[in-house]
């Protein structure tokens, strides 16, 4: 029995040591590489408007497009509200995003909140801009921005194999300010 106990013990000891070993990433180097992957998109930060259309088949739906975008957790990820106003002031569409980078993967993910929706989409940067996509069954809906001396386009399209991509959304930003959102106001200590 006793030298079951001790086999026991090693076989424990031989397993669980390697793993203690194995230290966890530096948070400082991870930060760090998070914040230098997302200068690419620092252009986004601040305050934006402009018209944007959207036609999901039943006419065009017209708004005023804002962004309210800023960096957060020392610069390492990005915040963003969109929020277009219907002609009346209301508010027709409202959406949150988180714009990450890993560092693992070398990667951006959207995660975004939407409609009633969520999902996490890779978003590729572009020099000048970005892709991301949506996956839905068949169909990919692809959004592609550019950006150019303060003015930020973004078009949507539907993308099915064998067809044409069809067109259905389109914003034409322009800059209007710097913006302490979302690191202003933080809750002091005291």
């Amino acid at each position: 029995m006793q030298s079951l106990r001790s086999a026991t013990v090693i076989l424990i000891a031989l397993f669980t040591f390697p793993l203690l070993a194995q230290s966890r990433p530096d948070p400082k180097v991870l930060m760090d590489a998070q914040r230098d992957a997302m200068k690419v998109l620092s252009w986004m930060d601040g305050v934006w408007r402009g018209p944007a259309d959207t036609d999901m088949g039943d006419g065009k739906h017209h708004v005023t497009q804002t962004e309210r975008i800023g960096p957060m957790l020392g610069g390492s990820i990005r915040v963003m509200e969109g929020r277009g106003y219907n002609a009346d002031g209301s508010v027709g569409f409202n959406a949150f995003a988180i714009l990450s980078y890993e560092p693992a993967t070398k990667s951006y993910t959207l995660h975004s909140h939407a409609m009633g929706q969520k999902g996490d989409f890779v978003l590729t940067p572009t020099a000048d801009g970005y892709v991301w996509e949506i996956p839905v069954g068949p169909m990919t809906i692809r959004y592609t921005a550019t950006v150019k001396d303060g003015k930020w386009r973004e078009v949507g399209d539907r993308i099915m194999s064998g067809k044409d991509p069809v067109r259905f959304f389109e914003m034409n930003l322009v800059r209007v300010s710097d913006s302490a959102w979302p690191e202003a106001g933080a809750v002091a200590p005291k």
